[in-house]
């Protein structure tokens, strides 16, 4: 990861583009780029689930066009394929017909298509010089503050971090807020627990709640988060289908963390094959050094979704029942900061500490010297004038003077 592209702005500001770029590893696979796999035709059933509510000569239309084209609910395409993008028919269909002012954004379709190198998002954030609490949250995402599509203007809201840096000075009731564009929303992150990380540099763990993707009967707030609703999303999903434009139609997407974590156990056990979840492999977590606010090492995981409706018109799907479709969770992390780092950071958090106990210490011995000089001044002052009164004392006329 890299940013890019960097303008200082007047207002306390930087403007930035992220370079993300993904190099497939060998010897950290089980398989390779090449490996054919089969995978529910994405495109296809986006269409299909789409056109439930459309008029019927519509559906039986859709259903020749793809009879015509073999088009079929299943693909069978290579590991890199479905990845950074394959010519899709629907799709090329679609670029054929829609008129030149609504063409489609993508040329292929992939799950990660167009994602491997320098985004094309202008991302703002705040420097802190001014104010230390806004220091690296953002200010403006594509030059707009908000988003537009959520209910309240709470909900829509972007002044999150991009979960690298955060405002110093973090307590256990610190709630982290975290935006990512393909979260379509700020993730509220709460402390769990402490945690060591790599160099003896102690960190504080932050995950989402438990409710944080729950319907609302059981979280009230998450109906900012239904515009069209209900029915809203079932427990533990979280609909992005008005942002992510899968190519052809807005496709009915669901977020989730893998293998259905903190969601309803109907959606895991309607899919073969799924092992039940796993906090320690499915949560996830943010740890931070809570003085400076660095993040020091991270687990973003990710399960794409994908609402598919029976549709008995189109004979393709009329046997699918009405089903969340796991496509594939993703992992995005660090595990540890390069040694280099931590030990800039443990002297930074460790050295404070230990120079104001030295300082504290040094300050209380030198009190107790002057303490004691002090004491001993006096003392000996004490005796000097006692002396002096014995020594200086004379008669004379019978009457005695006091020599001081």
């Amino acid at each position: 990861r890299l940013r890019v592209n960097l303008r200082i702005n007047e207002n306390d500001t930087i403007t930035f583009n992220q370079r993300k770029v993904f190099q497939f590893s060998p010897e950290l696979s089980n398989g390779d780029e090449d490996d054919m796999v089969v995978v529910p035709n994405i495109p296809m059933l986006s269409a299909t689930s789409q056109s439930k509510h459309a008029a019927r000569f519509l559906r039986l239309a859709m259903a020749s066009i793809m009879d015509i084209l073999k088009i079929k609910p299943f693909v069978e395409v290579t590991v890199g394929q479905l990845l950074w993008g394959y010519e899709d028919p629907l799709l090329k269909l679609a670029k054929d017909v829609v008129p030149k002012e609504q063409k489609l954004p993508y040329e292929e379709f992939g799950l990660m298509y167009g994602k491997n190198g320098t985004s094309q998002d202008n991302v703002t954030v705040f420097t802190g010089a001014h104010d230390i609490k806004l220091f690296g949250l953002i200010d403006k995402f594509n030059g707009h503050t908000h988003l537009s599509h959520w209910k309240t203007e709470a909900c829509n809201r972007l002044n999150g971090s991009d979960g690298s840096i955060f405002p110093p000075h973090i307590t256990e009731d610190t709630t982290l807020y975290v935006y990512d564009k393909d979260l379509c929303h700020l993730l509220p992150l709460r402390y769990q627990k402490e945690v060591d990380t790599a160099g003896g540099v102690k960190g504080y763990r932050f995950t989402p709640p438990k409710d944080v993707f729950a319907d609302i009967s059981i979280n009230p707030e998450n109906d900012c988060f239904c515009p069209s609703g209900p029915p809203c999303s079932p427990n533990g999903l979280f609909n992005i289908s008005l942002f992510i434009y899968l190519q052809i139609f807005y496709s009915p997407i669901m977020l989730s963390f893998p293998h259905f974590y903190l969601a309803d156990p109907k959606l895991r056990e309607a899919v073969k094959g799924i092992s039940p979840p796993d906090a320690e492999k499915h949560q996830l977590y943010i740890d931070v050094q809570p003085t400076m606010g660095v993040a020091l090492r991270a687990r973003a995981r990710i399960q794409l979704n994908l609402a598919v409706s029976q549709v008995v018109d189109i004979k393709q799907v009329a046997t699918f029942p009405d089903i969340v479709f796991p496509i594939m969770w993703f992992e995005d992390g660090i595990d540890d900061l390069p040694e280099e780092v931590t030990d800039l950071l443990s002297l930074a958090t460790n050295a404070p500490p230990i120079a104001r106990a030295v300082l504290s210490y040094g300050l209380f011995v030198i009190g107790a010297i002057l303490l004691i000089v002090a004491v001993t001044c006096l003392i000996r002052s004490s005796g000097r004038q006692e002396t002096l009164n014995l020594e200086g004392t004379s008669h004379y006329d019978g009457g005695d003077i006091d020599i001081q």
